[in-house]
């Protein structure tokens, strides 16, 4: 193993993480408050990460080849060809592809920079905080694998949705100069520009991919136990302290108005799509329903903090509002099919 990934996890091991510290904070004050509570806490989370535990190594072990191999590049083959086209690949790539948050922002910068049309470059932003290797076996692992088929097809769904939205308001006259006149790119040293290069499938025959394997195995792991690990504290705490009839009369039922609800819930909760699906969980054991839940995971997927100050700090003002106004709609929307899905028993 190399220097180079032996001084990450000494850097990992070393550094403070807000999400550690909101977990030790949690155990720290139950301790205060109700003590007896603190070991039933502790063993269910520790329960609930080792039952996710076979998802998490599949999904680390993907995104580490798949970072290794420079299979992104794919991606930006994408944004060639016909606008419609654009469009169709950008949502499935978006849903799909492995980028982490910092990517996003070059990679994004890049292709308005160049002229690729907006609502290419939507479809994408919309899709890719939804969905991605790690998230589906998660979801999947805490929810079902009906919730992470689901969750997948909604995030291609927004981003066709929010491409061809765009594609009709720019041919209207709108959103003529998208791009902020500062907007720079990210300088968080996630490696090449994803336009360049091609995969090297047979990566572990080059001694600097293997070190990016190792590299990025490390940081993926780590990064996904730490927010597992605070949501299902999280998830223990709602199921004891939480009337399951008070949540039931908020966001139970499948009506429209429980999952628009959901989605107002969700969209401020500021969730990643790890640490979503075991609060969700935990959400429908007290009284959500199944659209509820899938409205609140897509809302606060596309409302995460990564996702929103990537699209603040690269477009105009009228996009932000737009993007955000088509993610609450698509959650909704994707909650309103899933639950009717749900409720017909066809998944």
């Amino acid at each position: 193993m190399s220097d180079v990934t032996l001084d990450l996890i000494r850097r990992s091991a070393t550094r403070v993480d807000r999400a550690w510290l909101v977990s030790l904070s949690i155990i720290a004050v139950l301790a205060l408050a109700d003590a007896a509570q603190v070991m039933p806490t502790v063993q269910f989370t520790a329960e609930q990460l080792l039952n996710t535990a076979p998802y998490v190594l599949f999904a680390v072990l993907t995104v580490a080849y798949l970072k290794a191999s420079g299979a992104e590049t794919i991606v930006a083959r994408a944004f060639e060809g016909r606008e419609v086209r654009m469009i169709i690949l950008a949502a499935l790539f978006g849903g799909l592809a492995p980028f982490c948050s910092c990517e996003v922002i070059p990679f994004v910068a890049g292709l308005l920079a160049l002229g690729t049309p907006l609502s290419a470059v939507m479809a994408f932003w919309l899709a890719s905080p939804l969905m991605d290797p790690p998230a589906f076996l998660i979801t999947a692992g805490a929810l079902g694998w009906s919730f992470a088929v689901g969750k997948t097809v909604a995030a291609v769904g927004m981003g066709l949705m929010g491409g061809f939205a765009i594609k009709l308001a720019t041919q209207a006259g709108w959103f003529i100069n998208p791009l902020q006149a500062d907007a720079v790119g990210s300088t968080c040293g996630c490696g090449p520009s994803p336009f360049s290069g091609k995969p090297v499938w047979r990566f572990w025959e080059d001694p600097a991919r293997r070190t990016i394997f190792y590299a990025q195995a490390i940081e993926n792991g780590l990064f996904l136990f730490k927010w597992l690990t605070l949501a299902y504290l999280l998830e223990s705490l709602m199921i004891t302290y939480i009337p399951a009839e008070a949540i039931a009369g908020i966001v139970g039922g499948n009506g429209l108005l429980a999952i628009m609800a959901s989605a107002l819930i969700g969209a401020p909760a500021y969730l990643n799509s790890y640490a979503a699906p075991p609060l969700v969980a935990g959400l429908m054991e007290q009284g959500m329903s199944a659209g509820g839940g899938m409205a609140f995971m897509v809302a606060g997927a596309v409302s995460c903090i990564p996702a929103m100050t990537a699209v603040f700090a690269l477009v105009r003002r009228a996009v932000f509002v737009t993007y955000v106004a088509l993610g609450f709609i698509g959650a909704v929307l994707s909650g309103v099919i899933f639950g009717t899905l749900v409720d017909l028993a066809l998944i």
